[in-house]
């Protein structure tokens, strides 16, 4: 059964664009890596887990933040790994130089018997939608393009 994550399109609007706060994963994996790699704040969880309060626990993991209000549903995803994310939009307006992420420890360099701690995210960052759109993993990209949907749909 594929892994299930869940997490929330972070966005706010400024001089009327709409911008999308995007995390980088921490970890000497991810270091030098961009495009593509960037994702919406997400995380795993078991079955029975209500996706909301996970996307909420995620976000306040990886950012530091609480998120206080209602959360717009965006529906399912499945990655190219087969993960299948969960999402959920908000407004917000956060300063991402700010953000606090947990650790994690893994052994590096690889079979070395050293443990490393790392950042779950070692920086996040808001992007315009055509920007957000070249930095966030692929399959994510249907997130923006439901959220832009929402916004068209509530200007009519």
């Amino acid at each position: 059964m594929p892994s299930k994550s869940a997490g929330i399109v972070a966005f706010r609007t400024v001089r009327g664009e709409i911008e999308i706060l995007l995390v980088h994963p921490g970890g000497p994996f991810w270091r030098n890596k961009d495009a593509g790699a960037w994702s919406i704040p997400k995380g795993e969880y078991r079955p029975g887990e209500d996706t909301e309060a996970v996307a909420r626990r995620e976000f306040r993991e990886e950012l530091g933040i609480d998120v206080i209000g209602t959360l717009l549903p965006l529906g399912d995803i499945k990655q190219k790994g087969g993960k299948v994310v969960t999402a959920f939009a908000v407004e917000i307006d956060i300063d991402s130089r700010t953000i606090e992420s947990n650790s994690f420890e893994i052994e590096w360099p690889p079979r070395s018997g050293r443990k490393q701690t790392f950042p779950e995210v070692d920086r996040a960052e808001w992007f315009d939608l055509a920007t957000a759109r070249s930095k966030i993993n692929a399959a994510q990209c249907a997130f923006l393009d439901r959220l832009a949907a929402l916004g068209d749909a509530a200007k009519r």
